[in-house]
């Protein structure tokens, strides 16, 4: 028997879905009436108890799987959840609605368009597209396209909608306006409303307009409203921290009727306010439905005593926060390694060698190993160095097949047939393969649907000598006739998206176009557009796909290509940002960077509440790692072409020092105190490759001797003292071999050498971190 919050549960342990749960989850499954908040610590089988609660559901006849509403952020964690259930209960579990929040709101859009004014197969706007509208837009106003950026006005009008601000609401706004004076754009209003009524024009949503539309949809029409919360019995929200205010309005509103609501999450994760979540969502759920029921389930199921302990202490700093002490029966493990360098470039290396160690000495994977970093550009590095060392690495978070252009122009050419009026698939593909319409003519197309207030299919789709004669207006009607016939047939295949999509494929000329370019490039490309058919095939042969519509073909890809697609079974090393590792874990993590100002970032220390997001950040990075952490920082580093001296993050200061490996630590320490890790460790040099090919070393940001040729060692290895090195000197390099000094230099104050090797050519070394000894002093 378990007890929460007064009442009482008798524990079924003869199913084995229950079975497998500690006391705490079996709390969370049971007690399925009522509004629900699970907070799920790091490593504690929230998917698992989540997806046992809605089959216990289930097993118990409470409702019919379609009266079940389950929510996730991403198509894979939906998939997963679906997976779980239906090896529960069976195949009714096809049945849930469950999935992404867009793809479950787009479901009720497609019927519902009609009352907002859409077509039912409205078109779904990627990001590219949105920042080609409005790269349109602000070539139209005559702005400048250097201060109104795409993507910068693409974040605003996101920030917007995902607060429910509408472009006449922003325009009155005081605060937003004296914003955009202070960034100089003072037209974005304008920008915006424009751009909201292009993509209605063309009957396309963004993603944002997903959320938004549903959201008006539910409160501004109560029948709908109604039909909907009777509709939904049971509903559930997986990573609640990451929901935003349009996303919880929603499903506040669809809870109203039933009142089962269950959401699952961790505050201590919640880390992509950047994108609009809000963290008061999940902090203030208590206070929205007072006869709550919570249930925290701390026990770790990850990661090893030390990176659990450690993970502890560092979200004990935050105040906004629902208190909660995770633990673990796991091993204690080994304690947590910093590694210190003296460059960028020598962390890369570093790691990069400690990674070789663990795999030999452990005999594990490579894609055991994740390289962890705060920004993106933090990878090149890492890449050259593994590079260099012939190991396998993926980049998560890199292009995606479908963002390749000639992807991109051929699903252009699916979304244009089947919503003729979609004007940044037409941009795409009105010219491609090329049949003599310039810019010039596209740019008056959309001036005239602009003045005559029409969408673009009613002047291409009715050419006349109007507005275009001789080879202009054939060139247009034979599109318009293509485009006409295409659709004609998607009619006649019965919407089979297979057939339109290798017809179009071949007639558009696009195959053909792909087929003649004999470089490497053009065969790729030709073989990826050969790779979406036989995707599109596969879509339409799939017995469990009750609608094989080019139309759900393209809403499907849409919503997919949204998130990263990475292939994460191959044997290699992931190196990835710490926000595209959330919901990861690996055996051996390396967070690498930990410098002030880079983590945390220094546009997130001007507020307690930033800083406490970065905090949050550091958490999640940590609790990454299964059996092995390491933490690495540089005292230098390459930033906006400069050399700058850095400072190790304030973060490290707040592990508990009984964490982390007494070997590199230095003094000892006890634990409950901390420690400063400027003069912690010990550096090494290392040789980093410069642009132009040249290899230099990089200067410490440290104290440098006096004397001209001062040596610096920080190594076990003994060099020779290089202030007796002269022109002629035979030496001999760790890592380029033999080689003889051709020239001395020292420029700023930073002596050089030219030595000629025999193996790799000529290198240029700083001396005082060359690591050179002297072969032969009399050879000069």
């Amino acid at each position: 028997m378990v007890t929460t919050s007064g009442q009482s549960v008798i524990v079924d342990t003869t199913e084995d879905y229950l079975s497998e749960l500690n006391d705490r989850q079996k709390v969370a499954v049971l007690n399925t009436e009522g509004p629900s908040i699970i907070i799920a610590g790091a490593g504690s089988g929230k998917t698992k108890v989540l997806t046992a609660r809605i089959a216990h559901i289930l097993k118990e006849n409470k409702v019919e799987p379609n009266q079940i509403l389950a929510l996730t952020f991403t198509n894979k964690a939906a998939a997963e959840m679906r997976q779980r259930i239906e090896s529960v209960v069976g195949t009714k579990a096809k049945f849930i609605w469950l999935g992404t929040f867009h793809s479950v709101f787009v479901k009720i859009l497609r019927k519902e368009a009609s009352s907002l004014g859409y077509p039912s197969h409205f078109s779904i706007y990627d990001s590219d597209d949105s920042k080609s509208l409005i790269k349109q837009i602000v070539k139209e106003l005559r702005l400048d396209d250097k201060v109104y950026k795409p993507s910068i006005i693409l974040g605003r009008i996101s920030h917007a909608k995902n607060r429910l601000i509408t472009p006449d609401v922003y325009a009155i706004n005081g605060t937003y306006q004296a914003e955009d004076a202070r960034m100089r754009m003072p037209q974005f209003s304008e920008v915006f409303l424009k751009y909201v009524n292009y993509a209605k024009k063309s009957g396309a949503m963004d993603f944002d307009d997903l959320l938004l539309h549903t959201h008006k949809l539910l409160y501004a029409n109560n029948e709908l409203s109604a039909k909907y919360q009777q509709k939904f019995r049971y509903i559930f929200i997986d990573e609640f921290q990451d929901t935003n205010l349009v996303q919880y309005s929603i499903v506040k509103k669809l809870a109203e009727d039933h009142n089962n609501i269950c959401v699952v999450g961790d505050d201590a994760q919640s880390i992509y306010a950047f994108r609009g979540a809000d963290i008061k969502n999940i902090l203030n759920f208590t206070r929205d439905y007072p006869n709550h029921q919570i249930v925290k389930l701390e026990q770790n199921y990850r990661s090893t005593q030390h990176i659990v302990h450690a993970a502890n202490g560092i979200i004990s700093y935050n105040e906004a926060q629902l208190k909660k002490q995770v633990w673990t029966k796991n091993i204690v493990g080994e304690p947590i390694d910093i590694i210190r360098a003296i460059s960028d470039m020598e962390e890369s290396y570093l790691v990069v060698d400690s990674i070789l160690e663990q795999k030999l000495s452990k005999q594990l994977p490579y894609r055991d190993f994740a390289i962890l970093y705060r920004t993106n550009n933090q990878s090149r590095n890492f890449e050259e160095a593994l590079r260099k060392r012939n190991i396998p690495y993926r980049i998560v978070g890199g292009i995606s097949f479908y963002q390749r252009k000639e992807i991109k122009d051929f699903l252009a050419y699916l979304r244009f047939i089947v919503n003729h009026n979609d004007a940044e698939a037409f941009k795409r593909i009105i010219n491609f393969p090329k049949r003599g319409i310039g810019s010039t003519t596209i740019d008056k197309i959309f001036t005239i649907s602009d003045q005559k207030q029409v969408p673009i299919w009613e002047i291409v789709g009715n050419c006349s000598g109007d507005f275009f004669r001789g080879a202009t207006a054939l060139a247009i009607s034979r599109f318009a006739v293509f485009i006409k016939n295409a659709a004609l047939k998607l009619k006649m295949e019965d919407e089979n998206a297979y057939t339109i999509a290798n017809t179009i494929a071949k007639e558009s000329g696009l195959l053909k176009e792909l087929y003649e370019d004999k470089t490497v490039e053009g065969l790729t490309r030709y073989a990826h557009i050969q790779e979406l058919l036989n995707s599109i095939k596969a879509f339409v042969d799939n017995p469990e796909n009750s609608d094989p519509s080019l139309g759900s073909f393209l809403q499907e890809i849409t919503l997919i290509t949204n998130e990263s697609q990475d292939n994460l079974d191959k044997d290699a090393i992931t190196l990835m940002t710490i926000h595209s590792s959330k919901g990861l874990e690996f055996r051996c993590v390396y967070l690498t960077g930990m410098e002030e100002e880079l983590f945390p970032s220094s546009m997130m220390v001007g507020s307690k509440i930033d800083l406490e997001e970065e905090r949050r950040l550091f958490y999640v990075a940590v609790t990454r790692a299964k059996l092995k952490l390491t933490l690495s920082y540089a005292l230098s580093r390459y930033r906006f072409g400069k050399l700058t001296t850095t400072k190790p993050s304030r973060f490290l200061n707040e592990i508990s020092l009984d964490c982390l490996n007494n070997h590199l630590v230095k003094p000892k320490h006890t634990s409950n105190t901390t420690t400063n890790f400027s003069t912690a460790y010990k550096p090494k040099a290392m040789l980093i490759p410069s642009k132009k090919g040249q290899d230099v070393l990089e200067k410490s940001p440290g104290k440098t001797s006096n004397h001209a040729y001062a040596h610096v060692s920080h190594s076990s290895t003994s060099y020779s003292d290089l202030t007796t090195l002269q022109v002629g000197h035979e030496v001999i390099h760790d890592l380029f071999g033999k080689g003889k000094v051709m020239e001395l230099v020292n420029t700023a104050g930073m002596p050089k050498a030219v030595v000629l090797f025999q193996n790799v050519g000529k290198k240029t070394l700083l001396l005082a971190y060359a690591r050179l000894q002297i072969l032969d002093e009399k050879s000069v």
